[in-house]
C-alpha cells in the first residue's frame, strides 16, 4: 500500500514539476516579446525555451511509466533548470536592459542543467546506473568544478571560473565517452537503446557547431532528444534504428560528399576556366552523378563496418564464403555456408534440413526464424536461424546478410541432395546389377545348366543303345533333339532380358509398335540413341501398356516418341483412369527407377478427357 502511494506522489512530483516548467517557458515567451528581436533567430522563442518544455514533458511520461527509474528524473529535473535559467536571465535583461553575468540564479540554474543533462544523464544512461564506480570520479570532477566556479563568483576571483569551465567541460566529454564504452560492453537490447540517443544527438550538435546562424534550427531540434530517451526506454523494440541510423550515416555523407565535388570542381572551374563555368558546372554535375552509386555502395560498406563490424559487409561475407565452397566437397560445403553465415549474423546457431536429415553450424535451440530455401523456383530444404548471441547488436543489415548468402546455402543444399540422390542411385544400380546376376546365375545353373547335364545323359544313353537297342537310340534321340530346343528358348529368353533382339532387329520405333500393336507417332529421328536410352524407354513403354490392358480396360492405347534434346516418351489410355486410393506398385516404381538412372523423369498422372498418361523424359 505503501509502495502504491509512494508511486502516486512521485508521479504527482514529476507532473507538477513538468506543468511548472511550462509556465515558466510561458512566463518567458511574454518576457521576450517584450525585448528586441535577436538578429540570430526568426522565432519568437530560445533553443532553451524549447529543451525546458520538451525534456520536462518527456521526463513526466518516463516517471509516469517508470517513477523510481533516475532517468526520468533526471530529464524533469534538467527541463526544470533549463526553463528557470532562460527565464531569469531574460527577466535579468528585461529589468537592467544588459545581459545578466554573475547572477546566482542564473549561475545556479545553468549548473544544475549541465550536471543533469550534461553529466549525470549519459552516465546512467539507458539504466540508470554507472558502469561501475571508477566512473563516480567523473561525477566529482564535475561537482568540483561547480564548486570552483561558485568560489570564483563569490570572491570575485575570475581566475577561478577558467579552469572550474574546463573542470565541468572535462566531466562532459568523459560522461559522452562513458556512452560508447557502454555500447562496446553492453548486450543486445543495451545497445539498441543507446542508438536512439546517437540518431537525435546531431539535431543538438549540428546547429551548436555551426554557431549562431544556424543555432536557432535546435529549437526545433531539441525535442527529438528527449523523445528519443523515452522512446529507448520504454519502446525501443518497436523501431529499426539501425535501419535508421544506417540510412541516416549515408544520406548525410553522401549530401556531403556531392556537395564537395560539385563546389570544388565549380570553384575550380572559377579560378582558371572562367569563361567556361556553365560547362564546368555541368561537369561537375555530370561527375557527382557519376559517382553517386559508387560512393552510396562505399558508404554503406563503411557505415556496416562501423556498426556491425568485420563481419558487416554482406559482400565480404560472400567472397570468403565463394572461396571456402571452391574448396570443399558439398557436405562440406553447406557446412561451411552455415558457418559464414553464423558469423555474419552473430546467431547462437543456424541449421538446414534437408530430406529428413539436419546439418547445423553452432548450437542452434529454439530457431529464431525457419526460412525456406529455394534454388531456380524449386524448394529444397529449410533454413533453420537460432536466436541472435547475448553481445550481439540485433540490426537490420541481417536482411541483408540473408539475402546475399540464401542463394549460396540453397546452391550448397541443391548440391548435397544431388549428391545424396546420386548415392542413393548407385546403390539401387548395384543392388539391381547384383539382383540381375543372381538371376543369371539362376536361370544358367538351374534351367540351362541341367538341361545340359540331362542332354549329356541322353547322349551316352544313345551311343550305349545305338548298336543294342537302336529304336532306343532313336527315341534318345529325339528326346534330345526336343531339349535342344528348349535349351535354346531358354537361351533366347536370357538374351531377352538383357537387351530385347527386336530394338537391333527394328529399331525402337518399330519394337515399340510391335509391343503396342498399333502405329507409333514419332517425331525427330531415333537412329543413334544411346543403347541404355532404348532400352529404358522400351521397358517403360511395356510397363505402361501392361498396366493399361491389364487395369484400366482401355479401349484404344496411343504411344508417342519425342526426340530433342531429350527423349519424350508418351504413352496415353482411354481406361478408368487412377484409383483416388491407389498405391503405387512394382511396375510404377520401376518405370521411375529406369528414368531416373539416367537422370530422367517418369510421371503418371490422369488424361483430361479421362484415362491415363504415362510420361517419361529421358536425357541424350
Amino acid at each position: 500500500m505503501r509502495s502504491v502511494a509512494t508511486g502516486t506522489a512521485m508521479r504527482g512530483t514529476a507532473i507538477g514539476m513538468a506543468t511548472l516548467a511550462v509556465v515558466f517557458e510561458l512566463a518567458d515567451i511574454w518576457v521576450t516579446a517584450q525585448l528586441p528581436q535577436p538578429s540570430w533567430t526568426p522565432l519568437p522563442l530560445a533553443p532553451e525555451d524549447m529543451a525546458g518544455t520538451a525534456f520536462s514533458v518527456f521526463g513526466a511520461i518516463l516517471v509516469h511509466s517508470r517513477p523510481r527509474l533516475v532517468i526520468g528524473w533526471l530529464l524533469c529535473v534538467g527541463g526544470l533548470s533549463a526553463a528557470a535559467n532562460i527565464l531569469s536571465a531574460n527577466t535579468f535583461h528585461l529589468l537592467y536592459g544588459h545581459a545578466a553575468v554573475g547572477w546566482p540564479l542564473i549561475n545556479l540554474t545553468w549548473h544544475v542543467l549541465q550536471l543533469t543533462l550534461g553529466v549525470l544523464l549519459p552516465l546512467l544512461f539507458p539504466v540508470g546506473t554507472l558502469l561501475s564506480r571508477r566512473w563516480r570520479w567523473v561525477v566529482v570532477l564535475a561537482v568540483m568544478g561547480v564548486a570552483l566556479d561558485w568560489a570564483g563568483a563569490l570572491s570575485g576571483q575570475k581566475t577561478f571560473r577558467e579552469p572550474a569551465h574546463w573542470m565541468v567541460s572535462a566531466a562532459m566529454a568523459l560522461a559522452f565517452v562513458s556512452l560508447v564504452v557502454r555500447f562496446k560492453r553492453g548486450d543486445a537490447a543495451e545497445r539498441r537503446q543507446l542508438l536512439w540517443l546517437v540518431v537525435a544527438l546531431p539535431g543538438l550538435l549540428v546547429p551548436w557547431m555551426l554557431g549562431d546562424p544556424f543555432w536557432w534550427l535546435a529549437t526545433l531540434t531539441i525535442p527529438l532528444i528527449p523523445a528519443a530517451i523515452a522512446i529507448a526506454v520504454l519502446r525501443y523494440r518497436l523501431f529499426g534504428i539501425d535501419t535508421l541510423i544506417t540510412r541516416a550515416l549515408i544520406g548525410t555523407g553522401l549530401i556531403i560528399v556531392t556537395t564537395g565535388v560539385y563546389v570544388a570542381v565549380s570553384a575550380a572551374s572559377s579560378l582558371f576556366l572562367a569563361e567556361v563555368d556553365q560547362v564546368a558546372g555541368i561537369a561537375a554535375a555530370v561527375f557527382a552523378g557519376a559517382s553517386f552509386q559508387p560512393m552510396r555502395r562505399g558508404m554503406q560498406r563503411g557505415v556496416d563496418r562501423l556498426l556491425y563490424g568485420s563481419t558487416g559487409v554482406p559482400g565480404t561475407l560472400a567472397r570468403r564464403l565463394r572461396h571456402r565452397l571452391q574448396h570443399a566437397d558439398p557436405v562440406h560445403g553447406l557446412l561451411a555456408t552455415l558457418d559464414t553465415l553464423r558469423e555474419g549474423l552473430s546467431v547462437t546457431g543456424v541449421a538446414v534440413e534437408l530430406d529428413g536429415m539436419t546439418t547445423t553450424s553452432g548450437s542452434l535451440g529454439p530457431p529464431a526464424r525457419v526460412i525456406s530455401l529455394v534454388w531456380h523456383g524449386e524448394p529444397v530444404g529449410l533454413l533453420l536461424v537460432g536466436p541472435t548471441d547475448r553481445r550481439r547488436f540485433p540490426a537490420a543489415h541481417d536482411e541483408r546478410v540473408l539475402a546475399t548468402l540464401t542463394p549460396y546455402i540453397a546452391d550448397a543444399a541443391h548440391a548435397v541432395r544431388l549428391t545424396a540422390a546420386l548415392q542413393r542411385s548407385r546403390e539401387r544400380i548395384l543392388t539391381a546389377r547384383e539382383e540381375e546376376r543372381r538371376r543369371l546365375r539362376r536361370d544358367l545353373h538351374d534351367g540351362l545348366g541341367q538341361s545340359l547335364t540331362g542332354m549329356a545323359m541322353s547322349i551316352n544313353a544313345a551311343r550305349l543303345s545305338v548298336r543294342s537297342s537302336p529304336e532306343r537310340a532313336d527315341l534318345l534321340l529325339a528326346e534330345l533333339r526336343a531339349g535342344m530346343d528348349a535349351v535354346s528358348g531358354d537361351i533366347r529368353q536370357l538374351v531377352y532380358g538383357l537387351r530385347p533382339p527386336a530394338l537391333d532387329e527394328l529399331g525402337l520405333a518399330g519394337a515399340v509398335a510391335e509391343l503396342a500393336g498399333t502405329p507409333v507417332e514419332v517425331s525427330g529421328g531415333l537412329d543413334g540413341l544411346p543403347a541404355a536410352v532404348e532400352v529404358a524407354a522400351y521397358r517403360i513403354v511395356q510397363e505402361a501398356l501392361t498396366n493399361a490392358r491389364k487395369h484400366s480396360g482401355a479401349a484404344t492405347i496411343a504411344v508417342a516418341l519425342r526426340r530433342a534434346e531429350t527423349l519424350r516418351i508418351t504413352v496415353t489410355d482411354d481406361g478408368c483412369g487412377i484409383p483416388p486410393d491407389a498405391r503405387a506398385g512394382v511396375g510404377l516404381g520401376s518405370m521411375r527407377e529406369r528414368a531416373a538412372e539416367l537422370g530422367g523423369t517418369c510421371v503418371v498422372r490422369e488424361a483430361e478427357g479421362g484415362g491415363t498418361v504415362v510420361d517419361a523424359e529421358l536425357p541424350l
